[in-house]
């Protein structure tokens, strides 16, 4: 079972001893606008439904595929927040994130040189980067 905490509407945390993970997630549906804290590419991300995200290449996706965000800390709202020791995805939270675009950053210029040996370099690279579009979470109702 998932460590759940509650955040009251006067901001004080208390452990939920006597509130099931299941109570706790028909709470946050209850309130009309959510967030989620979920682990991209090794990142934490702040999320909201409809965001446009930007993280480091994702190899094997191509675009216009959904993909599941699979690695969710924490699932919220704007009066209570419900994070687990393990990640929300067995509870029923599901992610879904379109690919937008594969793009590049800008041009970087690194410069490297040896004083008094006449060695000089400039390398030039551009890093790449995955778009995502973050869609509707889904809080599913577990019997």
């Amino acid at each position: 079972m998932t460590s759940a905490l509650l955040l009251s509407p006067v901001n004080t945390i208390s452990p939920l001893s006597n509130v099931t993970p299941t109570l706790a997630l028909s709470l946050i549906r209850s309130q009309p606008n959510h967030y989620i804290i979920a682990s991209i590419a090794g990142q934490r991300y702040l999320l909201a439904p409809k965001d446009l995200l930007t993280v480091p290449r994702l190899k094997d996706v191509r675009v216009g595929d959904v993909i599941q965000l699979s690695e969710i800390q924490e699932l919220g709202s704007r009066e209570y927040t419900l994070r687990g020791s393990e990640t929300l995805s067995q509870l029923g939270v599901k992610v879904h994130a379109t690919i937008v675009e594969h793009t590049k950053g800008k041009m970087e210029f690194i410069h490297k040189k040896k004083r008094r040996k006449g060695y000089e370099r400039t390398i030039q690279h551009k890093q790449t980067y995955t778009r995502l579009r973050i869609g509707e979470f889904t809080l599913e109702q577990s019997s």
